[in-house]
Parts: C-alpha cells; sequence; structure tokens
C-alpha cells in the first residue's frame, strides 16, 4: 500500500464528517484531453461529451488534520495494473489530486458492549481509523486480510482489542475464505457487538450469512458492504450494484 499525504488551500473548502469511514470521490484527468482551469469535475459534465470525462475512484480517508491543512489517502498498489494504483505510486510532491466529498456514516456505537472489524485491504483505513477512535477501555476483535506479512501496519489499538491479521499469501479472494473462517470461528464475547465488515463483495456475503444467519444479529448493529469485487473495474462494480449479483442486503 502507499499513503499519499496532500495538502494546500483547496483543502479549506473540505468539511469533514463525523465518521471513520470517510471516503472521497477521487476524479482522475483523462491524459491528452484540455480541460479549463480551474478544473470542475461536475459543470465539465455539461460542456464535455462522456468519453472526455475524469475517471473516478472511492477511496476511504485514513485521516484528516484541518488545523495543518493535510489529508491522508492509502491505495493499493496491484502492479502497472488499475489507475489509482500506479498513480499513488508516482506521485510526487507537486502533483495534483482532485476529489469530491466527503461522504461516509459509520462511527463505533459508544454504547456497545465490544467491537467487531473484519476487511481486507480496501477496508484497512476505514477499520484503521475505527480501531484508532475507540477508548482506552473498548474491547473487541478486528480481523484483517491482506497478502503476506509485509504488508502488516501498526495500528494504536485498545489493549482489549485484539487484532488478527490474516495472510492470503499470494491467492486471490476468490481461492480464499480466511475473513469469513476466522469471524465465524473466532471467539465471541457475551453482550451487544457493534460490527463493520467491509471488503471484497463475495466475502461480505458470505460474512452476511455469518452474522446474520449463525450469529442471529440485527441489521442495526450491523455496517456491511462491499468496498469493490474481484475481477471488476469500479465502474462496473458500481453499475452492478443494481443488478441481483451486486446486492448483499
Amino acid at each position: 500500500m502507499v499513503r499519499v499525504v496532500a495538502g494546500g488551500p483547496g483543502l479549506a473548502e473540505f468539511v469533514a464528517k463525523d465518521a471513520t469511514d470517510m471516503y472521497v470521490k477521487i476524479h482522475f484527468l483523462q491524459p491528452g484531453v484540455d480541460y479549463a482551469e480551474p478544473v470542475d469535475v461536475f459543470a465539465l459534465r455539461e460542456s464535455m461529451p462522456r468519453e472526455q470525462w475524469p475517471a473516478t475512484r472511492t477511496y476511504t480517508v485514513r485521516w484528516v488534520d484541518l488545523a495543518a491543512a493535510e489529508i491522508a489517502i492509502d491505495f493499493v498498489v496491484h502492479g502497472d495494473s488499475g489507475l489509482a494504483g500506479p498513480w499513488a505510486e508516482a506521485a510526487a510532491p507537486g502533483d495534483r489530486i482532485i476529489f469530491s466529498g466527503p461522504g461516509g456514516a459509520y462511527r463505533p456505537n459508544p454504547e456497545a458492549d465490544w467491537y467487531l472489524f473484519a476487511g481486507d485491504e480496501a477496508a484497512l483505513p476505514a477499520i484503521a481509523a475505527a480501531v484508532e477512535s475507540l477508548p482506552a477501555d473498548a474491547s473487541g476483535h478486528a480481523y484483517l486480510e491482506v497478502d503476506t506479512a509485509a504488508d502488516i501496519q501498526p495500528l494504536a489499538a485498545p489493549a482489549a482489542v485484539e487484532v488478527t491479521w490474516l495472510f492470503r499469501e499470494g491467492a486471490t479472494p476468490a481461492e480464499r475464505t480466511l475473513l469469513a473462517d476466522a469471524v465465524a470461528n473466532g471467539p465471541w464475547p457475551a453482550g451487544d457487538v457493534d460490527a463493520f465488515v467491509h471488503g471484497e463483495r463475495e466475502y461480505m456475503k458470505a460474512l452476511r450469512d455469518v452474522l446474520f444467519k449463525q450469529r442471529g444479529l440485527p441489521r442495526s448493529q450491523v455496517s456491511l458492504s462491499g468496498y469493490w469485487a474481484y475481477g471488476r473495474t469500479e465502474d462496473y462494480f458500481q453499475a452492478e450494484k443494481k443488478q441481483p449479483i451486486g446486492k448483499i442486503l
């Protein structure tokens, strides 16, 4: 993963949400297209053909420091494939990033008895932000799936929040059930849980069954959604949300 820390006068217009899963839409200008400055990605949709609109990708805000006028966004890099990953890996001081938002709605319920977090690299920034927002006496379990041990990140978790890292070791999400197995077979403390479970779409369907069928949780205690789908670009993934394959809840 690559963390990009950006800042500048434009961040003065950013209004942070009281959410640990705060996200932005990053707009990537297409090479070879002449965009009028300053770029207004929404206004240009009225004046330019669709094929010249900037490409949009959704990313979680890892942290924002408005006093310092800085925002951090983590990117998963898959070599030269994709759009955002290669951009982030090549980013250098002076480069420009254009984003809109933020969105997001989740923050750990302070009345919960314990907390459950489960996700992959795409959900890691949101889970990390949520874990680090918990009070020192909070307890719970966080399951984080990454490729190898080299992808482990330090998290400032409360002492009683157990963080478990799961490793695919080069396998694709379609070839592993690590995350669902860990939650299904892991400890389940007494009391009301507040669950934040996000990541690859088919994984989320399996975890949906664990949480609602196996554990009988009410939907009010669970934040669950797919952040991406294996083998799909974001545009295709977003379009599939309206189809049966794309529905989780």
